[in-house]
């Protein structure tokens, strides 16, 4: 027994040793991140190579932040922001599946589909933003309507992908144990098509928060791409740079929080790759 204990130890003191591996390259490679960018804004204090402003220390940045939070006014940016993604993301997510899942599925709906979304797919969204100003104004629709067009085509495309990449084995071995049209649909052609789907989604995430800085700089009063714009009015370099920042942590944890649930939806797959 105690020989069957020591080798379930090992296995898992084997299976952490790679995870406390990768959490230690990461968390060395933001700390070396820091000295570079510390030594940088120092060298340029010493040498006197250009203004100072232009390169503000991360000291400066996150005094600047904890300034921001301690007065309240950071939370009410952070806010506005995940909502005008959370609302725009979901409603792109939405229109990508019920259309990709058929587009996939059944080559009709592909062929009236494809045209129109390669027709518009080239078009960069900042060129639509002006449109949705005029159509729908400069308030949070036309916010989030920007947001669901920048990040639908990319989670369109890895759905219509994802569909057709299922195996066609898979679908006569369960149509053959019969299984329904329907029951092939949500049991075999969801599942094979959700790892692809859940790469669409990563991508979607990382857009949503590419585009709100972009749709924040016109008409907005607030939101962390109102922040940024404000600091390039003012020339204030700290703010702007602790602004961006904290969009990139919200991304970053955007897209962790869709690996997590890969993870638990894809367990038929087997541990990932270390």
């Amino acid at each position: 027994m105690s020989t069957v204990a020591d080798l379930v130890q090992w296995g898992l003191r084997g299976a952490l040793l790679p995870r406390r591996r990768a959490l230690v390259l990461r968390l060395g490679a933001v700390l070396t991140f820091l000295l570079l960018w510390s030594l940088a804004s120092g060298l340029v204090v010493l040498l006197n190579l250009f203004n100072p402003i232009f390169l503000a220390g991360p000291w400066l940045v996150l005094g600047t932040m904890i300034q921001l939070v301690a007065t309240g006014q950071l939370w009410g940016h952070v806010i506005a922001t995940l909502v005008r993604v959370i609302v725009g993301f979901a409603t792109g997510a939405v229109l990508a599946l019920a259309l990709g899942l058929p587009a996939g599925h059944f080559r009709v709906v592909r062929n009236l589909l494809e045209p129109i979304v390669e027709i518009l797919r080239p078009i960069p969204p900042l060129a639509m933003l002006p449109l949705f100003i005029v159509w729908v104004g400069i308030g949070e629709t036309s916010k989030i309507a920007f947001i669901t067009y920048a990040t639908f085509f990319p989670m369109f495309l890895t759905t219509v992908h994802g569909v057709q990449q299922v195996d066609p084995l898979l679908l006569r071995a369960a149509a053959s144990l019969g299984a329904r049209r329907g029951q092939l649909f949500f049991r075999v052609v969801l599942p094979a098509a959700l790892p692809e789907i859940l790469t669409g989604i990563r991508l979607g995430v990382a857009l949503s928060f590419f585009v709100i800085v972009i749709s924040e700089f016109i008409g907005a009063e607030e939101g962390l791409g109102y922040l940024i714009n404000d600091g390039r009015n003012f020339f204030l370099v700290p703010q702007m740079l602790g602004a961006a920042i904290v969009l990139g942590l919200l991304g970053y944890s955007g897209n962790a929080l869709v690996v997590l649930l890969g993870r638990r939806w894809l367990r038929w797959e087997g541990p990932p790759a270390s």
